[in-house]
């Protein structure tokens, strides 16, 4: 081998070292990165799993996966909703809403709703509403609160003479106990008049499953029985509703 010959063959040993050394390091990084991917990936199915046992063990629930994902996530039991229904409240989520006034309860037909002002079809689509014109929580007279009948109130249809509602406020709760139960015109408000008692009066469209517009109203009168903290609620008049809204 001449002198010329030497210096190349070392050049060309460190090259072939380089390039071993970039293809072990490159081998690595690809290991690493396939080890990494495995994990997430096994980590992933397994929680997926684990979220499938707990809605399976809920019971079926109509519709879609999604809505069966959306309520094990908001809590809300969806399964006398219509999908329509389950659609426009999770659409709902996404919009801003003043503070609810009260959170009514039904603990027979396992029910929390928050009652919000107003009852436009968004505010339903979020909760239960207030009726314009009526009683205010807690100030006593007549409460009227309207809700969905394929929404938070087609539980209605189970409840029955003597079933207690717990209406949450801030300072107390007070239970009322239904009274009444019954199926009238729209245009029947008299069921909204003031009372001298405190009153609830939860107002929904019947019959439950009819298809298109209802044309009856399903009322369900109740009367309070109880306040925590020993308060008790201020009876104040309030005008007459000159229309019942949907």
């Amino acid at each position: 081998m001449t002198d010329q010959q030497k210096p190349q063959r070392k050049v060309a040993g460190g090259v072939s070292r380089s390039i071993r050394r970039l293809l072990l390091v490159t081998g690595a990084v690809f290991m690493g990165i396939y080890v990494v991917a495995r994990v997430h990936s096994v980590v992933m199915s397994r929680a997926a799993l684990h979220q499938f046992s707990i809605l399976e063990s809920k019971g079926p629930v109509p519709g879609n996966a999604p809505s069966a994902l959306l309520q094990a996530k908001s809590g809300v039991d969806f399964n006398l909703w219509s999908m329509k229904r389950v659609t426009a409240y999770e659409e709902s989520l996404s919009r801003h809403f003043a503070p609810p006034l009260a959170v009514l309860k039904i603990p027979k037909l396992g029910l929390e709703v928050p009652v919000m002002e107003g009852t436009d079809d968004l505010t339903l689509n979020r909760g239960v509403g207030r009726i314009s014109g009526t009683a205010r929580p807690g100030e006593g007279g007549n409460l009227g609160i309207a809700g969905h009948r394929d929404g938070f109130f087609r539980g209605l249809k189970d409840i029955a003479v003597g079933d207690t509602i717990e209406l949450d406020l801030p300072a107390r709760t007070e239970v009322y106990r239904v009274s009444g139960i019954e199926i009238t015109k729209p245009t029947d408000v008299q069921v909204l008049d003031r009372q001298n008692v405190p009153t609830l009066t939860l107002v929904t469209c019947y019959p439950f499953y009819f298809i298109g517009n209802a044309p009856q109203r399903y009322i369900v009168r109740a009367t309070i029985s109880d306040v925590s903290l020993g308060g008790k609620a201020n009876i104040q008049p309030h005008p007459a509703m000159d229309k019942l809204r949907n």
